[in-house]
């Protein structure tokens, strides 16, 4: 049996989705996680082997600081003991940075590393060793991943390897339009996004905007939805009340994946308005469950919104700008739906998750070293 050692966050939706997929296909799955999370435990196959290498705390505070992530280098030696247990055919970094360093000290081969974005836009510029580091450990990757064109592109910047597009694809079976009960009125007109309440994500240009709308349409019962949990939360809901919109945001909070379609069809336009976005797998769910989407230019999303065919892409930071494609939608539901079915069939040609776990395995069977 071919066997893949996972370095990545077990806790990661994205990482069980690979996972679980790539065991269902028959490989044999480890993974080498930095974290430890058993309050949002996944369901995973009992296939599937998860070795625990949990950081402590003052590590994990030094994560985002100046110096280099040294301390990581204590799961060194649990890493190399795993690969001797497990015998890998092939070690998949998930993760440029931390995990990409690991898999590139370890000396396996044939190491895959995948960027997640962080990891490419924002580690190599805290300083000259960052930089480095980054480039020791994509020279050392047989192959580099990339979500999105645009992360490929800024990866390029520190490899000359070759870097394959693998997009992260969408279970169109789970995520697709259904008739859900609301938290909100018949006549009530939704906005909304599923974000990390993070300040990369632009959420404070939504509620901007959608102050602009409540302006600009007063007639319209518009209601914003707000999914998501994180460190701008409070800021965000201050700048709510700031607005005297208490009574049309509605702040749910974290949603399990699986419960994010019933959250995703309660919205009439979904809107991702980041400052910054690798790929986009939030507004590629959207568009999956028939919705018409509104994001910025940058990053990623330009590639998963076809404009003015599957969405409406504006730039970034430009609150009217979003507050015009935004009203555009809201006033002509024929719009909406257009929008909403060809990015329905965008998700279906263009990112199907088994698609994806398919291009992945065929890239792992050619560097896959034949069992003697």
């Amino acid at each position: 049996m071919k066997r893949v050692l996972f370095m990545a966050d077990a806790y990661s939706v994205h990482t069980y989705k690979w996972a679980t997929s790539l065991s269902e296909l028959g490989y044999k799955i480890c993974i080498f996680s930095l974290r430890q999370d058993d309050k949002n435990s996944f369901n995973y196959r009992e296939e599937i082997e998860i070795i625990h290498h949990v950081l402590s705390k003052d590590v994990i505070r030094q994560k985002s600081g100046s110096i280099f992530k040294l301390k990581y280098l204590g799961a060194l030696r649990h890493l190399r003991k795993t690969i001797k247990d497990f015998k890998p055919s092939i070690i998949h970094a998930h993760y440029a940075s931390s995990y990409g360093l690991l898999g590139a000290l370890s000396g396996f081969h044939p190491l895959l590393i995948s960027l997640w974005g962080s990891d490419i836009y924002d580690f190599p510029q805290r300083s000259f060793l960052h930089k480095r580091i980054l480039k020791y450990n994509l020279r050392k990757a047989d192959v580099v991943l990339s979500t999105s064109k645009a992360m490929a592109g800024e990866a390029g910047k520190y490899t000359q390897n070759p870097i394959e597009i693998t997009p992260f694809g969408i279970d169109i079976d789970i995520f697709k339009p259904i008739k859900t009960e609301s938290v909100f009125g018949p006549e009530d007109i939704v906005i909304g996004t599923v974000k990390a309440l993070e300040e990369i994500y632009g959420i404070d240009y939504l509620i901007r905007a959608f102050k602009l709308l409540k302006q600009k349409h007063p007639s319209k019962s518009l209601k914003l939805l707000i999914v998501g949990e994180g460190s701008q939360k409070q800021q965000l809901i201050d700048l709510v009340s700031a607005f005297r919109l208490e009574d049309n945001v509605v702040f749910p909070g974290w949603v399990r994946h699986e419960k994010l379609p019933v959250y995703i069809n309660m919205i009439d336009v979904f809107v991702v308005l980041s400052r910054n976005e690798s790929f986009g797998v939030a507004v590629l769910e959207a568009s999956s469950c028939g919705k018409a989407v509104v994001v910025s230019d940058v990053g990623g999303l330009p590639e998963v919104v076809k404009d003015k065919e599957t969405g409406m892409v504006v730039p970034s930071g430009d609150v009217e700008a979003a507050s015009q494609a935004i009203g555009s939608l809201i006033t002509d539901e024929q719009l909406r739906m257009e929008f909403g079915n060809a990015g329905r069939k965008r998700v279906q040609e263009f990112y199907n998750w088994h698609d994806s776990v398919k291009q992945m395995a065929d890239i792992y069977e050619k560097l896959i070293r034949p069992e003697k």
